[in-house]
């Protein structure tokens, strides 16, 4: 079994809590909310992500007989609580944002209303999914913000932190503004398109660049990218204006170039030059390399010739902000509010829901927490410019 797949894949605390509900009969109906306390550093906003897998965690719970037989045999566990996880069925409700949506800190993205062990015992994962999601698309909303029309695809699988988090990221970050992935089971699982160009060891491969360049170009004739940076940009370039004519004539045209490495602004502008004078006026220039959302918005300062970027290892591991503090709490037991308040920690009770204030342009200017029955004609707001989330 997949490691993602194990209804195992929880905390401990989450099944001795759940033993002890049902010894104690506390199986009414709980409120809990995911929310995150406050924004790190070089946050502005959060984007909300993963609401599907979470969806699908839910309706797919089941304790396999093979779990159920480890855990017996650990000696950990009473009957009562192997007998209620064979019979467990998430039969709950979720209330969420809409992927996509813009949050905010103690904003709740997600509520689930279930009784007390099912709504306990999903905390873990939950969190897991949601928390790993929704600070990926932030990142990337980022990087879409600050360079705009520009294409951007992920590259970060090989650098993420287990393969789960590469394919995630790839979905987040779609989500979030993105063109593609160059993860190939993101356009199978979620029809992310797919964008890949070649490594260097391909160009080493060959006892030329053009030698090199002729058999990618010939074996994957349509939407050629060639990468120019193993050995000499600019001579790379060159070479590729000498080329084209020949692959005209066998019908392949190039639609990009790759630059790795060096200092990308001034070498995209060499490139673009040399492309331009040979002709090559609608090859388009991609960069890659160590890029963050700083180096794209240095690029566009400098009205870098740039026209995409690969971005990999800043994204899917979101290096500035690697985690967010955020949280899955009780709301609400058996129809009465509850609250924590503990030091730093502390929650407002109940459920709540999020109003969100636009301005005339239709732009946001503001969000309210309020609880969840509060009606629009409790605000001092224009009701056309006030929306529920």
């Amino acid at each position: 079994m997949r490691p993602a797949a194990s209804s195992l894949l929880t905390d401990l605390y989450q099944l001795n809590m759940v033993q002890a509900y049902l010894e104690d009969g506390k199986t009414g109906t709980a409120v809990f909310e995911f929310f995150v306390r406050r924004l790190p550093r070089r946050r502005g906003f959060l984007v909300a992500a993963g609401l599907d897998q979470a969806l699908e965690y839910l309706e797919t719970l089941r304790f396999a007989p093979e779990e159920l037989e480890w855990l017996a045999q650990s000696g950990r566990f009473g009957a009562s609580l192997i007998d209620y996880l064979a019979k467990l069925r998430f039969g709950g409700d979720v209330y969420a944002m809409r992927e996509g949506t813009v949050f905010f800190e103690n904003e709740p993205i997600l509520r689930v209303v279930a009784p007390l062990p099912e709504a306990q015992l999903v905390e873990t994962r939950l969190i897991n999914i949601l928390h790993f999601q929704s600070l990926i698309a932030a990142k990337a909303a980022r990087m879409a913000l600050v360079a705009p029309g520009k294409l951007l695809v992920d590259f970060g699988l090989r650098r993420a932190h287990g393969a789960e988090a590469g394919l995630m990221a790839a979905r987040a970050s779609y989500l979030a503004g993105f063109s593609g992935t160059a993860t190939v089971l993101a356009e199978q699982m979620f029809g992310i398109p797919l964008y890949g160009t070649m490594a260097h060891s391909f160009v080493q491969a060959y006892d030329s660049e053009e030698a090199a360049f002729e058999a990618f170009a010939r074996a994957r004739p349509e939407g050629v990218v060639l990468l120019l940076d193993t050995y000499d940009t600019e001579k790379a370039a060159q070479k590729l204006v000498r080329m084209a004519p020949r692959l005209k004539v066998r019908g392949i045209a190039v639609q990009g170039v790759r630059l790795d490495s060096g200092n990308l602004a001034a070498l995209s502008r060499r490139v673009r030059a040399i492309l331009d004078e040979g002709g090559l006026h609608d090859v388009k220039i991609f960069a890659s390399g160590g890029l963050d959302e700083d180096e794209l918005a240095a690029m566009a300062r400098e009205e870098a010739p740039i026209d995409g970027y690969g971005i990999g290892t800043s994204l899917t591991t979101s290096a500035d902000v690697p985690a967010l503090d955020c949280a899955y709490k009780l709301e609400e037991f058996n129809g009465i509010a509850r609250r924590k308040r503990s030091t730093g920690k502390a929650t407002w009770p109940g459920r709540k829901q999020v109003w969100r204030r636009y301005g005339k342009s239709g732009t946001m200017e503001g969000d309210t927490i309020s609880i969840e029955s509060d009606a629009a004609s409790a605000f001092h707001y224009f009701p056309d410019q006030r929306r529920p989330l």
